[in-house]
C-alpha cells in the first residue's frame, strides 16, 4: 500500500517526526541545526533502497545536496555570533541563512536537485519532500528573513515552477515543478502571518497527497500511461478537478489560499508581483488542461490485457474528495461575506 513500510522504516519514520519538532521547539541556531541533522539521517534511509539504483542515486544526490545546505547553515550561524554587534554585516548573514533554508526546500533558484531527485522516487517518498520536508526550513525562514531578498525568491519561484513544467513527460518532474511553483506562494503566505501558511500547507498537502496516491494506485509516472490506460470516466474526472485546484482555478479549492494571498498584495501595493504570480498560475494551468485535455480526446486503442481494477470503495473516496475540491466557492463566499 501507499505507506507499507516495515519496522525500520517506521523508526526512520518516527525519527522524521521527531527531528521536526526539535528544530521547531529549539530556542538557538544550533540546536535548529541540530534537528536539521536528524531530519537529514533519517530521510535518507526512507528514500534509499537496494533493489532499486534509481533510489540509490536519488538518496546520494539527496544526502550531497543537503550537506551543502547544512554546511552552509551551520557557516552562517557561526559568522552571526562573531559579527553579534557588527549590523553592518546583518544584511549579508540574514542573506546567507535564508539561502541555505531555501536550498533546503528544494526552492530556486536553489532546485538544481530537486527535479533530479523526485524523478528518482516513489510516490510516497515523494509525498514527504513535497510536503512534510518543508515544514522545517519553512518555520525557520519566518524567524530570520531578508524581505528584500524574499521577495525577489517568491518571483524566481514563481517563473520558474511555471517555465520549468513545460515539455516534461514525466509526472514526477511535473509535481516537482508544481511544488517550486506553490512553494512562492507558500512564502508569501508564510511572509503575511503563520496562520496563513499553515492553511495554505495544509491544503496543498491534501491535493499533492491525493494526487500522488492516485498515481500510486494507477502505477503511472508518465503522461503518456494517461492517455494509453483503459481508465474510468470518472477517475479522469478526479484527474480534472484536483489538477485545476492545485493550480488555483477559482471554483475550486485551491483557489481559496490563494484569493487570500492575491486580496494582501493588492491591499499592501505589490500590484506587480501579484500580477507575476497570477500569469505564472496560468501557466501551469495551461499545461495541466493540456495534459487533461488529451487524456479525455485521444482515441486510444484498449487493451483487454492491460486492465485496470480499482476498488469501490477506492472510487467512493475519489468521489467525495472531487466533491470537496469542488466546494472552494461556496466555502470562499461564507469566509468574505
Amino acid at each position: 500500500m501507499f505507506f507499507n513500510f516495515n519496522s525500520n522504516k517506521m523508526f526512520f519514520l518516527f525519527m522524521l517526526f521527531f527531528s521536526t519538532l526539535i528544530t521547531i521547539s529549539s530556542n538557538s541556531w544550533f540546536g535548529c541545526w541540530i534537528g536539521l541533522e536528524i531530519n537529514l539521517l533519517s530521510f535518507i534511509p526512507l528514500i534509499s533502497n537496494q533493489n532499486n539504483m534509481m533510489s540509490s542515486e536519488a538518496s546520494l544526490k539527496y544526502f550531497l545536496a543537503q550537506s551543502i545546505a547544512s554546511v552552509n547553515f551551520l557557516f552562517s550561524i557561526i559568522l552571526k555570533m562573531i559579527f553579534l554587534k557588527n549590523f553592518d554585516f546583518n544584511n549579508i548573514i540574514s542573506i546567507m541563512i535564508n539561502s541555505s533554508l531555501l536550498m533546503k526546500m528544494g526552492s530556486a533558484p536553489f532546485h538544481f536537485w530537486f527535479p533530479n531527485i523526485v524523478e528518482g522516487m516513489t510516490w510516497m517518498n515523494n509525498f514527504l519532500l513535497m510536503t512534510w520536508q518543508k515544514i522545517t526550513p519553512m518555520i525557520l525562514l519566518s524567524y530570520y528573513f531578508n524581505l528584500n531578498f524574499i521577495l525577489i525568491i517568491i518571483i524566481i519561484n514563481a517563473i520558474i515552477g511555471a517555465i520549468g513544467g513545460f515539455n516534461q513527460t514525466s509526472l514526477r518532474k511535473l509535481m516537482a515543478f508544481s511544488s517550486i511553483n506553490n512553494l512562492s506562494w507558500m512564502i508569501m503566505a508564510l511572509m503575511i502571518s503563520e496562520n496563513l501558511w499553515m492553511f495554505y500547507f495544509f491544503m496543498y498537502s491534501y491535493l499533492i497527497s491525493m494526487m500522488c496516491f492516485l498515481f500510486f494506485m494507477m502505477n503511472m509516472y508518465y503522461i503518456n500511461q494517461l492517455y494509453n490506460s483503459n481508465m474510468k470516466y470518472s477517475i479522469k474526472i478526479f484527474f480534472l478537478i484536483n489538477f485545476l485546484s492545485l493550480g488555483g482555478l477559482p471554483p475550486f479549492i485551491g483557489f481559496f489560499p490563494k484569493w487570500i494571498i492575491i486580496n494582501f498584495m493588492l491591499l499592501n501595493n505589490f500590484f506587480i508581483m501579484c500580477f507575476i504570480m497570477i500569469m505564472m498560475s496560468l501557466i501551469l494551468l495551461f499545461f495541466y488542461i493540456r495534459i487533461i485535455y488529451s487524456s479525455f480526446m485521444f482515441n486510444y486503442m484498449k487493451l483487454k490485457w492491460m486492465k485496470i481494477f480499482i476498488k469501490n470503495n477506492i472510487i467512493y473516496l475519489i468521489n467525495f474528495i472531487s466533491f470537496t475540491s469542488m466546494s472552494g466557492m461556496i466555502l470562499s463566499t461564507f469566509f468574505f461575506y
